[in-house]
């Protein structure tokens, strides 16, 4: 069964979500990589405002390529989301509720999801065309000097992702090997 999520992201909503299940996500998204991140972790501690308001928020970790005419985005695949990790704790801490990425994440951030009741999702790798489907309007709105890695606000409909860690520290891949080792 695939569960049909908007932005932001409730507690309710957070709570209802479990390693392995199929979403689609409609609302605002945020798109962030390595260079945005720390621009934004820089923000936090210097005491400043974000260009989002992080409560409830989603993080996309990809840096797409340019809109070709008439859309609003180029490929807009997946990146490896460990790249994210030591800034993913602190802005969960100031509200963020999912991630959305590629590949495992460290226990850090395991944690930091259980404690700040967050989530991540895996988008498909290789999907990059097929995903910016569900993109229908892009902007940047942060660190404009970052290029692919600016921060853009992704109004999204229907967006599929799957659910690989949940805030009870569920994880899909470590259920999937134990899975593979069992046959």
């Amino acid at each position: 069964m695939v569960k049909k999520i908007t932005t932001p992201l409730t507690e309710e909503t957070v709570a209802g979500l479990h390693a392995g299940d199929s979403v689609l996500i409609t609302g605002t998204i945020y798109t962030g990589r390595d260079l945005a991140h720390k621009e934004l972790v820089d923000a936090i501690e210097a005491g400043k405002d974000l260009p989002f308001d992080p409560h409830g928020a989603i993080i996309y970790y990809v840096g797409p390529s340019p809109a070709p005419p008439g859309k609003p985005i180029g490929s807009a695949g997946p990146t490896t989301s460990y790249r994210m990790d030591s800034f993913a704790p602190l802005l969960m801490e100031k509200g963020l509720k999912g991630m959305i990425g590629k590949g495992n994440r460290t226990q850090p951030v395991l944690d930091a999801m259980k404690k700040y009741r967050a989530v991540y999702f895996a988008a498909v790798g290789g999907a990059a065309a097929l995903i910016a489907k569900s993109i229908k309007d892009a902007r940047v709105i942060a660190y404009e000097d970052l290029g692919p890695e600016a921060v853009r606000e992704l109004k999204v409909e229907d967006f599929p992702a799957i659910v690989v860690n949940d805030m009870y520290g569920e994880d899909l891949y470590e259920k999937g090997m134990a899975e593979y080792r069992r046959e």
